[in-house]
């Protein structure tokens, strides 16, 4: 089954000022953010299943972040060609249930969950994270947003500061976002390139193509999964994009699309 791994929608109620907010830092998202435009963008393209991401930025966001997680995991298709719906939830250390809420989850058919440093004020060697880490054990797949535009040393979603959780936790599913390195794309080819966690090709612009192609060339191609960033990029547009930037045969495109069954079957 083809599989977009690395999606975001939001709740209707506020997709207009998220997708508003995306614009502000530069980007022209075609997508309006709400599942639905994702599924049809998504249905368009051959793609039969997408993974949802949404992230509690603070401990007060993480219920009701999960609320909607559930609901779009509960959520009923409307057609047998309609893509089918997994939802990663988020915790957040700062939330003092947290442990009740893994199991809340655990509970709700949530398959896994989101980390993005940057935003949730968190980084990959933060010893908060570490008890939420030995709790999440192998109960759930981690997405991992790494990389930003920071120095190394401040960058709380270093790819090097993600190899030190991954030594510390090794038997953590975790997909690494942005091949590894969003804007870190050389720091990326030494830090994780070549490990046994997922990469994921999503967002790969301020990677490098070189940089990105590199990574491509020494990851296990098998360890590689298509992510498209919806709502930032159309599903449909991005995989004859993916394409091209990365050189991809037909046969080697549809095998990256095809990567994600081993993890959700």
């Amino acid at each position: 089954m083809f599989t977009d791994v690395h999606t975001h929608v939001f709740h209707p109620a506020v997709a207009e000022k998220a997708v508003a907010r995306l614009a502000a830092l530069g980007f022209t998202p075609p997508g309006s953010g709400v599942v639905d435009d994702l599924l049809h963008r998504a249905g368009r393209s051959g793609i039969g299943r997408v993974v949802c991401h949404t992230a509690a930025l603070t401990g007060a966001q993480v219920i009701p972040a999960n609320n909607f997680a559930i609901s779009l995991a509960r959520r009923e298709k409307t057609s047998d060609a309609e893509p089918a719906v997994i939802s990663f939830g988020s915790v957040h250390p700062d939330f003092d249930r947290w442990p009740e809420e893994l199991d809340r989850l655990e509970k709700a058919g949530i398959r896994g969950l989101k980390i993005h440093p940057n935003f949730q004020n968190l980084a990959f060697d933060d010893p908060r994270l570490f008890p939420v880490m030995e709790a999440v054990g192998e109960r759930f797949i981690l997405m991992c947003h790494v990389g930003c535009e920071k120095p190394l040393e401040a960058n709380p979603a270093s790819p090097y500061k993600l190899r030190k959780l991954i030594r510390m936790f090794p038997k953590a599913r975790i997909i690494a976002a942005h091949l590894g390195g969003y804007a870190d794309g050389v720091v990326a080819l030494d830090a994780l390139a070549g490990s046994d966690i997922w990469l994921d090709t999503s967002n790969t612009a301020r990677t490098g193509e070189a940089a990105s192609r590199a990574v491509i060339g020494r990851h296990p191609f098998e360890r590689l999964l298509f992510g498209s960033d919806y709502p930032l990029f159309d599903p449909a547009e991005d995989i004859p994009r993916q394409q091209r930037r990365f050189a991809f045969s037909d046969a080697r495109m549809e095998r990256l699309l095809r990567n994600a069954d081993a993890l959700f079957g």
